[in-house]
C-alpha cells in the first residue's frame, strides 16, 4: 500500500543512573567509592533506504523508541549505552514538527541524520570524591531522553513528472520507456499511486520519470484524487504534459496548468514539454492548429523543438511539442532523448 503521510512519536533513551558503591575487597579496610557512571541513552537516527518508496510500514507502529542506558556498577564499571534506533525512510521524506508544522529536515540528498540525542548517563559516586568528602554516598541520576511528535511527508523525487488527465497514456508511455510496470487499463483512475521508472539512455546515463495519478478539473480544490498527489510534482525538474490527441488539446493544457497554478503558483515557472499522445488513433492533426497558435509557433505535425533551451515562464514557452504513439513507438526514442537533454542542464 502506498502511504505518503504519517504522524509518529520518536523518543531517545534515558541516561542510566550512576552507581553508589564502595570497594569491598579482602585486606582493604573502608575502601573508597567506586560507583561507575550510567550509560548514555540510545540516539534516534533517520536513514534513507533506497529500496523503499512508501511510508506504509509506519501505519501500524506509532511509537519508535531508542533503548535506555544501563545503570553504573561497582568497581568503576560504566553502564552499557542504550541501543540506538535507526528509522528507515524513502528518499524525499520530509520531517515536520507535528504541533507547529515547522519543517525540521528534508531528505533530498543526505542519507543519514542524528535526530534526537539520548540522555547522558549520570556520574557514579567515585567522581565526587575529593579532599573534603572522601566517601560520597550519592551519584547522579541519568538525564531523560527527548520525545517528539512528528509528521513524515513523502514527496517523490524525479527528473521528469508526467502530467495529464486520466487515460492520457501516461502509464503506457512510462512502461514503454522505462523499467516500470504500472497497472494499465482503459478506465479512469487506473493509476492510484505515483509510479517511478528509470529510463536508460545508454550504458552510463539514465533519468527518473514519475507518473503522477491523473488529475481532473478541481483537483487543486480536493476533487477526484485532489491535492493528495499534486505535491509529488513539486520536485520534478521538468513537466511533460501528456495531451490526448482525441480531445481538445488546448483545453487540456489550459485546464492542467490552471490546476497546477492553483496548487502552487511558483510551479508555473517550471520548464515543460508537451507530448500529444495516441496519434495512431487519428488521421489528421486539426487540433494542432489551435495549440501551436496559442504558443505562437509554426504549425508542424512532426513536432516543435526549442533549440535555445530557454527557461519557461508562466507556462508560455514549451521546450518542445511532439506527437507520439506508445503503441507504434512513433517518436518515443526522440522524446526520450529530448527529455534527457532537458534534465541534464
Amino acid at each position: 500500500m502506498f502511504i505518503d503521510s504519517v504522524d509518529i512519536f520518536v523518543s531517545s533513551g534515558n541516561g542510566g543512573a550512576g552507581a553508589v558503591s564502595f570497594r569491598r575487597e579482602k585486606f582493604v579496610i573502608q575502601g573508597g567509592p567506586d560507583g561507575g557512571d550510567g550509560g548514555d541513552g540510545g540516539d534516534v537516527y533517520f536513514e534513507v533506504d533506497n529500496n523503499n518508496d512508501t511510508l506504509s510500514k509506519f501505519r501500524g507502529t506509532k511509537h519508535h523508541r531508542a533503548k535506555n542506558g544501563q545503570p553504573g556498577l561497582g568497581k568503576k564499571k560504566s553502564g552499557k549505552k542504550g541501543e540506538d534506533i535507526i528509522i528507515k525512510i524513502p528518499l524525499g521524506t520530509q520531517i515536520f514538527d507535528f504541533d507547529s508544522g515547522e519543517l525540521l529536515h528534508d531528505f533530498i540528498k543526505d542519507k543519514k541524520l542524528l535526530f534526537l540525542k539520548g540522555g547522558k548517563g549520570g556520574a557514579g559516586n567515585f567522581r565526587f570524591k575529593n579532599s573534603i568528602n572522601q566517601k560520597p554516598t550519592y551519584a547522579q541520576k541519568g538525564i531523560s531522553g527527548k520525545e517528539m511528535h512528528i509528521r513524515l511527508e513523502l514527496k517523490v523525487i524525479a527528473d521528469v513528472g508526467l502530467v495529464g488527465f486520466p487515460n492520457a497514456g501516461k502509464s503506457t508511455f512510462l512502461s514503454v520507456i522505462s523499467n516500470a510496470k504500472p497497472e494499465i487499463a482503459n478506465y479512469e483512475f487506473t493509476t492510484l499511486i505515483p509510479n517511478l521508472g528509470v529510463v536508460n539512455v545508454d550504458e552510463i546515463n539514465s533519468f527518473v520519470v514519475a507518473d503522477i495519478p491523473g488529475l481532473i478539473n478541481g483537483a487543486s480544490l480536493g476533487k477526484g484524487l485532489g491535492i493528495e498527489f499534486l505535491k509529488h510534482i513539486e520536485r520534478t525538474k521538468i513537466f511533460l504534459f501528456m495531451l490526448d490527441s482525441s480531445k481538445p488539446l488546448l483545453r487540456q493544457f489550459i485546464d492542467l496548468t490552471n490546476e497546477i497554478r492553483n496548487f502552487n503558483s511558483s510551479l508555473e515557472n517550471r520548464a515543460f514539454g508537451i507530448a500529444i499522445t495516441k496519434i495512431d488513433n487519428i488521421d489528421e492533426f486539426s487540433e494542432f492548429d489551435l495549440l501551436f497558435s496559442h504558443f505562437d509557433l509554426e504549425i508542424n505535425k512532426d513536432g516543435y523543438i526549442c533549440k535555445e533551451y530557454l527557461e519557461s515562464s508562466k507556462f508560455d514557452k514549451p521546450r518542445f511539442i511532439l506527437p507520439i504513439s506508445s503503441l507504434t513507438k512513433t517518436n518515443i526514442d526522440k522524446l526520450k532523448f529530448l527529455l534527457f537533454d532537458n534534465v541534464r542542464f
